[in-house]
């Protein structure tokens, strides 16, 4: 027979180096689990001094401030009748009683991908061993001990056992999980920074559930949520599971900054039973119950729910969106530019945006004071109160159309039918006059005037002539996001969107320093396959049936004379592969660590009905080509929300040279020897 215990797991929006900001949604979780009952909280990691640090944990403030903000929990009334797990670089219990129970290291550093935490911590490596930390004098003063249990080690209470995971050890084949439900715990808690990626919520689910499956017990999973001041978002989804079902979930994208789900009625049953050859863990006892005195017969067992997942569309509509809002709000500026082209990628940042708003008027409706009072900030009026998504697009979000002679009517029009379909504040820029004046001081200086190649002029003369055009709007860009609301006689200065998508920085198929060059671009890791999904979403989600025409339209830079007033030059033509050829070329270059000659072997078979091994291997050496040949570009690119796995951003997920030989000459080799035997 079980017994009820009340346990409480969170998701809050920390925030690197908020010491203040932090310390304040920490102690709000607190209060809320108790409020509700609850003998236990848990938070995640890093929840003091925020997960991205980076090389601040390097600096000793770092540290000094985490036990200072540490102090001030111990000190507080709020964490008193209840222990509560909380992080800095380790995982520490806190009693009822100003005390500290016990440190836990973690034991298995996420060191892939976004992660580079063996740049900064040390792995506790001795299984079921615990050693005494001495405490830093600030925290002796308040807690009286000198020194705490410091290992792998379990928490006994009088009623039940609990065990600790950090974050990538539940992702771990030998989880630590494993062992200590062998070894009799109950109820198991992960302490997580786990960022959102394109389908692949279920993963972490169906990894929780199984952690209880086999052997029983109740597993509590706490995220951080927000982007923490960087390119990833991390996507809250706290959960309870017990025996290997999940019975609590909480919101994977939200505005709230604190989120805290409780459970009321859990009863601590087992499915499975301890082993007893196996080596037992370290336990810390502590005089304290979960559960209340009391006849608990009466109270029913859990009951499972269906997790709910959002499809990759709804997930570009949310995650980006989130992410986009706390960026705004916590850099001080007072909205956003984007240079809207009427194209699919340009477009997508647009309708990301419209969604923030749509999420924002939804939080304020139901009664989200942080949001109001954020917003308040934002548009500089404390009187105001956002009633429609459309009426708020209109205060925060500045579009501009920077045609030029090479520009369509139809370009024109799509874009202006899309601003006027989300509310924003739309500007028609023409920029030929500028770039004339570019091209003046350049003939004046060298006494010629480059050329079109359709007016007679060398592959040079072309492209630098469609580079001129795209710099150019970046300049404007960044000139009517500083001025644009003083000309307004209004306040501040907006962030500048980017919108250039995943397939094209994988190829390089941009200008360095054209509108790409942004402060932020939500879309930068996300594939124009996914974009043409989620517009379709929005036209039904939203009712933005302007994107309609602008699905149907080749995708094109419009950098090159028209044709007859027709756009002649498109994307795809001029990379020379379709974008779904470039998404499966990407993953392969990425996620299955291909080079040259392993992607041309498995692209044979892929494509062997469509193409022959020759065409693939001019496709496969086109690709390494424009790669090579661009990757220069990654070194500047603008940070991007990250949202698949195979993201060529350079800043710290995927690390390359940027100066390559491009000729490839023994790669390609390969290739054409298994091409002559096989043609």
């Amino acid at each position: 027979m079980g017994r009820k215990v009340t346990v409480a797991t969170c998701s809050l929006n920390q925030w690197a180096l908020d010491f203040e900001g932090n310390l304040e949604r920490i102690l709000k979780s607190i209060e809320i689990a108790r409020a509700n009952g609850a003998k236990y909280r848990l938070g995640p990691e890093l929840e003091i001094c925020g997960y991205g640090c980076a090389d601040h944990f390097y600096e000793s403030d770092t540290l000094l401030h985490s036990f200072q903000a540490l102090r001030k929990l111990l000190e507080s009334p709020i964490t008193q009748d209840i222990i509560c797990d909380v992080g800095i670089s380790l995982r520490i219990s806190l009693p009822s009683c100003r005390k500290i129970l016990l440190i836990r290291p973690k034991m298995l550093m996420a060191n892939h991908g976004n992660y580079r935490e063996l740049r900064w911590f040390s792995p506790w490596n001795q299984l079921r061993q615990v050693e005494e930390y001495f405490l830093p004098r600030m925290i002796q003063e308040v807690t009286g001990q000198d020194t705490v249990p410091f290992g792998d080690c379990v928490l006994s209470t009088k009623d039940t056992c609990i065990g600790t995971e950090i974050c990538a050890e539940l992702w771990s084949p030998r989880s630590p999980h494993i062992s200590m439900g062998l070894d009799g715990v109950e109820i198991f808690t992960n302490s997580s920074a786990s960022h959102h990626e394109l389908r692949k919520a279920d993963q972490r689910v169906n990894l929780i559930k199984s952690a209880t499956t086999k052997s029983g017990g109740i597993y509590l999973y706490a995220n951080q949520r927000g982007c923490d001041g960087d390119r990833v978002y991390y996507d809250g989804c706290a959960l309870v599971a017990i025996n290997g079902d999940i019975v609590a979930q909480g919101a994977q994208f939200s505005l709230n900054d604190v989120v805290c789900m409780d459970m009321k009625r859990t009863r601590k049953e087992r499915t499975g039973s301890p082993e007893s050859e196996h080596k037992p863990c370290h336990r810390v006892k502590v005089d304290f119950s979960l559960s209340d005195d009391g006849d608990d017969i009466y109270l029913p067992t859990h009951q499972p729910i269906t997790w709910h997942f959002h499809t990759p569309e709804e997930e570009i509509c949310l995650g980006p969106a989130c992410w986009l809002w706390d960026y705004l709000r916590r850099s001080g500026q007072a909205g956003f530019l984007l240079p809207l082209s009427g194209g699919v990628d340009s477009s997508s940042t647009a309708c990301i945006v419209h969604s923030m708003c749509v999420l924002l008027c939804q939080a304020v409706e139901d009664g989200n004071s942080q949001v109001l009072e954020d917003v308040h900030r934002v548009v500089g009026d404390d009187s105001y109160r956002p009633q429609h998504p459309r009426e708020l697009c209109s205060r925060i979000f500045t579009t501009c159309y920077m045609g030029s002679e090479n520009s369509s009517e139809a370009t024109c029009s799509r874009a202006k039918d899309l601003a006027n379909q989300i509310g924003s504040t739309h500007m028609n820029i023409n920029i030929d006059m500028a770039v004339k004046g570019i091209l003046s001081i350049f003939s004046v200086v060298t006494g010629k005037w480059p050329q079109f190649r359709t007016n007679g002029g060398s592959h040079r003369e072309n492209l630098a002539m469609q580079n001129v055009q795209a710099r150019v709007r970046m300049v404007l860009a960044y000139l009517f996001a500083q001025l644009s609301l003083w000309a307004r006689g209004k306040p501040g200065g907006l962030l500048v969107l980017g919108s250039a998508n995943v397939d094209e920085s994988l190829t390089g198929y941009f200008t360095k320093y054209d509108c790409s060059s942004a402060d932020i671009n939500p879309i930068g890791g996300i594939s124009k396959t996914d974009l043409k999904s989620f517009l379709l979403y929005c036209v039904e989600q939203f009712q933005l049936t302007a994107l309609r025409g602008i699905l149907a339209a080749p995708p094109t830079a419009e950098l090159e004379p028209l044709t007859d007033g027709q756009v002649s030059q498109t994307d795809e033509a001029d990379m020379g592969m379709t974008y779904s050829e470039l998404s499966v070329i990407g993953r392969l270059r990425k996620i299955s660590k291909c080079g040259p000659f392993s992607m041309f072997c498995k692209l044979i078979h892929m494509w062997k009905d469509a193409l022959s091994p020759t065409e693939v291997a001019q496709k496969v050496k086109h690709f390494f080509r424009m790669y090579s040949v661009n990757r220069h570009k990654m070194t500047t690119i603008t940070p991007s929300y990250h949202a698949v796995s195979y993201s060529p951003d350079d800043n710290r997920f995927d690390l390359r040279p940027f100066l390559y030989n491009t000729r490839w000459t023994w790669q390609f080799r390969c290739i054409d020897n298994q091409v002559a035997i096989n043609p």
